[in-house]
Formats: C-alpha cells, sequence, structure tokens
C-alpha cells in the first residue's frame, strides 16, 4: 500500500531528525561464563512494553528483549479477550508515538483511508488498534520474543544481574539474563482476574466465568444469563449473550444508580497526568481513592449496545445476597426478590495480589505495599488499594528492607498497579504521554549511575585532539 510505504518512509526521516545523541553509550555485560546480558528485558508485548521498547531505542539502550505469551502481534486483549467493538479511549488521546506525529494512529489511519478519512472515525474499532500497533512493532523493529512466558525472576548476586527463565512451546527453558527488568503485563499485571468466592463455592465451574475468560456464547442460545458487575466488560459481555442469542440478560449491581460520570476523563490535563505521583503520599490516596470510589462506567455506545435489547434488565442496588442451585436452575436472591438464571458471568474485575503473579514468586517478599507506608483515614481505607505496590518515581519497586533487597529497585512495574503510586501508566492509553519517559528515565539513570565510575574512567581517558 503506496500511502503506508510513504509513511513508513516519513516515520525513518522522522527518527533521523530525532537522533541526537546517536551514540550507542551503555557497556555490553556477560556472565561469567560469557552469556550475553541483556540492559533491559521487558515481560509483556502489548501497547505499554512496546511503547517502553521504543523509549528505551530513542535512548540508545538497544539490547532489549520483549517477551509476550500471545502469538505474534496478538498482545494484549484486543484480539483475544476483549469483547467490546471499539477502544474506550477518545481517539484524539496519543501514547504509543511519544511526541513523534508520523508515528500516531491518525497518520497510520490517514495513510491507508486517505487524507481527512480520520474525522469520520468515531472511536477506534479495536481491530484497528491491534493491526495499528502490529505496524507500530514492525515499522520500528521491535525485538519481540511471541509464544514466550516468563518465569519467577531471580537476583544473582554473583552476577550483579536478573536470571529469568523463558518458555516456549517445542523449545527448551532459556535462562535469559538482564540489568533490568520491566513487567508490562497489564490490567491484571499486578494481581488476578477475581471471581467472588461465594459464586466459586455455589456453582459448578461449567455454570459460570469471568468476563476474562473464554465463553462459549453459542452455548448460552436461549439460555437465562445473569451478569454480575456494571463496569464496561459486565455490559459487553452481556451485549454479546444477547447478540448470540440469550433468551434474557439480567445486569445487577451494588449501587443504587448507574455510574454516568467518567472520572478518567476528568483526569486528562497536564497536571495529574504528568504530577500525581509526584505529591505526598496523603495526597496521592485522596486523589485515587475519589476516582475508585466515583466508579467506572460504560461508555455511552457500551451501554447502548446493550440497553437496546427488550430482553436485558438492569438491577441497581441489588447485591447478591444468596447464591445457590435449585435442580437445574441458579437462584440469585437480592434485595428486590430472587432471579432464576441458567447461568452467571462474572463482571468484577480484577484484585491487586502480588502473590499470584508467578513472575515475582522469587522476590515478592521483599516487595512493599502502600499499606507498609501509609495508613489512611478509616473512612478512606480501600483494601485492594492498600495492597497495591509502592512504587518509586520510576515504577521500581521499594523493599521493605532495603539492605535485604538492595537490587529490587531494578524491577519496575508498569502495570495497573502502579495507579496508586503514580497515577495512570501501565495499561492506560492516556498515560504514556507522560509514564512512558517517566519510565524510561528513571532504567537510563540507574543504568549510568551503576557504571559511572567507568564513564569517569572514559572520560579521563579521553584526548581526542580537535586541532
Amino acid at each position: 500500500m503506496q500511502g503506508l510505504e510513504d509513511l513508513e518512509r516519513r516515520v525513518e526521516r522522522d527518527l533521523t531528525l530525532t537522533s541526537y545523541p546517536s551514540r550507542d553509550w551503555l557497556l555490553p555485560r556477560t556472565t561469567r561464563e560469557g552469556q550475553p546480558v541483556l540492559d533491559v528485558l521487558i515481560v509483556g508485548g502489548g501497547q505499554s512494553g512496546l511503547a517502553t521498547a521504543f523509549g528505551l531505542m530513542r535512548e540508545r539502550v538497544t539490547r532489549i528483549l520483549v517477551l509476550d505469551q500471545n502469538a505474534a502481534d496478538r498482545a494484549g486483549p484486543w484480539l483475544n479477550f476483549a469483547r467490546m467493538k471499539t477502544l474506550r479511549t477518545p481517539k484524539h488521546v496519543t501514547g504509543p508515538d511519544l511526541g513523534l506525529p508520523s508515528l500516531t494512529i491518525q497518520a497510520w489511519w490517514e495513510a491507508q483511508h486517505g487524507e481527512g478519512s480520520w474525522a469520520e472515525v468515531g472511536l477506534i474499532p479495536k481491530e484497528s488498534w491491534a493491526a495499528y500497533l502490529a505496524w507500530y512493532r514492525r515499522v520500528l523493529d521491535i525485538p519481540v520474543r511471541a509464544q514466550t512466558t516468563a518465569g519467577a525472576i531471580e537476583w544473582l548476586e554473583d552476577e550483579g544481574c536478573f536470571a529469568v527463565p523463558a518458555d516456549t512451546p517445542g523449545q527448551p527453558t532459556e535462562r535469559l539474563f538482564a540489568r533490568r527488568v520491566v513487567l508490562a503485563t497489564g490490567i491484571e499485571g499486578s494481581g488476578d482476574w477475581y471471581v467472588p468466592a461465594f459464586v466459586a463455592k455455589a456453582l459448578p465451574r461449567e455454570r459460570y466465568a469471568h468476563t476474562r475468560w473464554d465463553i462459549d456464547f453459542g452455548a448460552l442460545r436461549g439460555k437465562r444469563v445473569g451478569v454480575l458487575g456494571a463496569g464496561a466488560s459486565a455490559f459487553d459481555n452481556a451485549s454479546v449473550a444477547l447478540e448470540t442469542g440469550a433468551a434474557s440478560v439480567d445486569l445487577f449491581f451494588r449501587r443504587p444508580k448507574l455510574v454516568d460520570v467518567n472520572a478518567y476523563r476528568w483526569a486528562e490535563f497536564v497536571g495529574f497526568l504528568r504530577h500525581v505521583g509526584d505529591l505526598p503520599d496523603a495526597d496521592r490516596w485522596r486523589f485515587i481513592r475519589q476516582i475508585v470510589r466515583m466508579g467506572q462506567l460504560p461508555p455511552t455506545d457500551t451501554h447502548a449496545r446493550a440497553t437496546q435489547h427488550p430482553n436485558f434488565a438492569l438491577h441497581p442496588g441489588s447485591p447478591w445476597t444468596d447464591l445457590a442451585l435449585d435442580g437445574d436452575e441458579i437462584v440469585v436472591t437480592t434485595p428486590g426478590g430472587q432471579h432464576r438464571l441458567d447461568f452467571v458471568i462474572v463482571g468484577t474485575g480484577f484484585r491487586t495480589d502480588l502473590g499470584k503473579r508467578p513472575e515475582l514468586a522469587n522476590i515478592v517478599e521483599h516487595i512493599s505495599t502502600w499499606s507498609d507506608h501509609y495508613t489512611p483515614p478509616a473512612e478512606d481505607s480501600h483494601e485492594d488499594l492498600l495492597r497495591h505496590p509502592y512504587l518509586g518515581p520510576s515504577f521500581e519497586f521499594v523493599a521493605r528492607d532495603e539492605a535485604a533487597a538492595p537490587w529490587l529497585g531494578r524491577v519496575h512495574n508498569y502495570t495497573f498497579g502502579c495507579l496508586l503510586s503514580l497515577g495512570f501508566g501501565g495499561a492506560s492509553i492516556s498515560g504514556m504521554k507522560y509514564s512512558i519517559p517517566r519510565l524510561v528515565g528513571g532504567l537510563t539513570r540507574s543504568l549510568f549511575a551503576e557504571d559511572k565510575d567507568a564513564y569517569f574512567d572514559s572520560l579521563a581517558a579521553y584526548d581526542t585532539a580537535e586541532f
């Protein structure tokens, strides 16, 4: 496609024009046995992992590798479990481009559909976003190893680096070595998807599913489906069930009315996006706690997609006070009465729990959380927020005992778990403009500081005459 080829030449030229300083500067490392040591290993090849890699490459950090568990160019939710039709983020929000106009999705779109075609786009189709990210990876030549899962990170004191097992189907486990590790594992990257215990206890596994799981919607044709939760994903899954032929979908949530104000749109200004992470602990808690308190809403189109169906019903103020099987029927009890269902979809999101992350198994005991650093007022306490990792200014973990794990700050947590410490970062397109430079700057700063004596020796020995 000529338009895309022209755009790629623009990208190449823009990168050349903004390449200063272009000199390689990091000192190569090997283990004592001669195995190469990466400067940065990035776990997660979605939008956050790719943008992190590009940010590092622009700073001449080139001994990097991105691992992703999915097939090539299928990282993240978009082509896997996302059931929305479009991104929820407004189309004008920039992120992975890192300030390079030729790398924006608008430039990519218009290169294929013609100048001005962007004006006709409402929200970005999820498949288009996935295709844009695939192009972004290709045109920037980002080193991604697909279908590869990272195992437990291990610090090697005698090598001064980390060892990370990498498993690719059909190949022996490879042990990778890296000076720094960035976790860019998305929404669930600091915990796991959450199914309330009472659901798992009351129902056999074949009678319920989390919105994140694979669901055979065809099997729900003609069935009565109940959805627990009122976030965007809950509505998305309700819509797919209805579109596939469910007899009815009832959506239950605790709040007395559906959230209709989006706190994330309020937050999209320089002060908050760039600087909320610079505030004292009490203020960071106050802002993020309020955003959590305000709740998440389904976007307008997501709401309309579900509510257009006559066999869709909303049940506000309806926490489930009991859940049981009565013969072959699921019986849900709420303050408003009983409902008989055939299948339950759980839209309760995720729970922060660093102990659930296999890549942290060897180091989780050293990681401090907000509960180690801050006690909120009783009326503002929040159990899940207190489990969030307490991160340093560049998304690095902070050790509970610095003397016991002085190396812990070399692991950076660029996942949704950064929310309380640094605001919108990992898993948030709207936060990338400021969070990626913050992350990359912290990595380059620490890499330079680690080798400062070698750099000084290089300076002292520098003897290139100018005339």
